[in-house]
């Protein structure tokens, strides 16, 4: 029964996929007829478009959104809607570089980029701590919680930068002194910034998977996200499973902000103010991962091919505008992955109960 409930899942997510795609081609032709049907077939080549220095480059640009697809969907599964992975990765991205730089000199590189992550990670736990404890006691919605604690820490990142690491040379941040070890992935991905924060953001998702589905400590965030009344019941502390489930959450869009921002790419905070897209875009990645962290793996390598091929296509004068409306319409029906699996169990209810002619017609 399980593995057919998968099968749907994963049928209903190619379904969402292909009418994506399909929209897409039709705003590109609009855009330019001439070149439309090559500009479509480059999107569609996205990593290996130029051989495997694309595919490095999917492998990279998909660890944000691997992280804060995870850190949505984590806090889904426990029964929280953490809106605010925005603020988490922001803050999560600004501790990276401040420890990086400040203690640089102090602990050997080895160590200390490891450390840089561990501290993203901690702040990011930290400011959904305050969402988390909001909700769990005060009953205050998550998601309007989440969304002032994401220009909360928007704009506290922002004057710490020009307090602690700003760069005289402009309006941003230092960028940090360390780096990710690439571990021989660039010999692999030559040309392309691929580094072991995909293998580290990878490992995470996989160790998440196991935290929710073979531990009693999963069982219990996923019973009090299921059905608070019965955790209760249970026995079980529904409001300390409600702030560890968003501690979590803050952790892996903490972390993926410091695999961003000490890629060794020269990747700086800017102190305008603007919100890190980073945040939201993780939105959709855990929707068309069904909120698993294994799918999420999975649609954040997706999504990543589908922006870098996008980005190819201007080789063929498609304007950045009618790439970035593409690509969001391709995101935004991939996210109908649920509507999908909906209509599929309907027309398979139906069928069953004869409203609909079987395939082998009448007998």
């Amino acid at each position: 029964m399980k593995n057919r409930e998968s099968v749907k899942l994963f049928l209903a997510s190619l379904a969402a996929i292909a009418c994506g795609l399909l929209v897409g081609f039709i705003i590109i032709m609009i855009a330019n007829p001439s070149q439309g049907v090559r500009a479509f077939s480059i999107m569609l080549q996205g990593g290996f478009y130029r051989g495997l220095r694309s595919t490095g480059q999917v492998l990279y640009f998909a660890v944000p959104i691997m992280m804060t697809g995870l850190s949505v969907a984590f806090a889904f599964k426990c029964g929280n809607f953490n809106i605010g992975a925005t603020g988490q990765f922001t803050v999560g991205a600004f501790t990276s570089i401040f420890l990086a730089n400040t203690l640089y000199g102090v602990i050997p590189d080895s160590v200390l980029w490891i450390v840089a992550l561990l501290g993203a990670g901690i702040a990011g736990a930290l400011w959904a701590l305050i969402p988390g404890i909001l909700k769990a006691y005060k009953n205050v919605n998550i998601v309007i919680s989440g969304i002032m604690f994401n220009y909360i820490g928007m704009l506290l990142v922002i004057e710490g930068v020009k307090a602690f690491i700003y760069d005289q040379a402009g309006a941003r941040s230092q960028t940090a002194l360390v780096a990710i070890p690439k571990m021989g992935l660039n010999k692999i991905f030559p040309g392309s910034d691929i580094n072991a924060g995909t293998i580290i953001a990878i490992v995470v998702c996989i160790v998440a998977w196991y935290i929710l589905n073979k531990t009693t400590f999963g069982y219990e965030l996923k019973a009090c996200g299921y059905n608070q009344n019965a955790t209760q019941y249970a026995g079980m502390n529904d409001k300390n499973l409600a702030i560890f489930s968003l501690l979590c959450a803050g952790f892996f869009a903490g972390l993926g902000g410091g695999l961003t921002y000490i890629a060794g790419t020269g990747k700086a905070i800017s102190t305008a103010e603007v919100l890190m897209v980073e945040g939201f875009n993780g939105i959709p990645v855990a929707l068309l991962g069904m909120n698993s962290p294994l799918g999420c793996i999975a649609s954040a390598l997706f999504v990543s091919y589908i922006n870098l091929g996008g980005n190819y296509m201007q080789a063929v004068n498609i304007p950045v505008e009618v790439i970035d409306v593409m690509v969001a319409v391709i995101i935004y029906f991939s996210s109908f992955t649920l509507l999908v699996k909906g209509f599929i169990d309907s027309y398979n209810k139906r069928k069953e109960k004869g409203l609909l002619p079987s395939d082998g017609g009448s007998e």
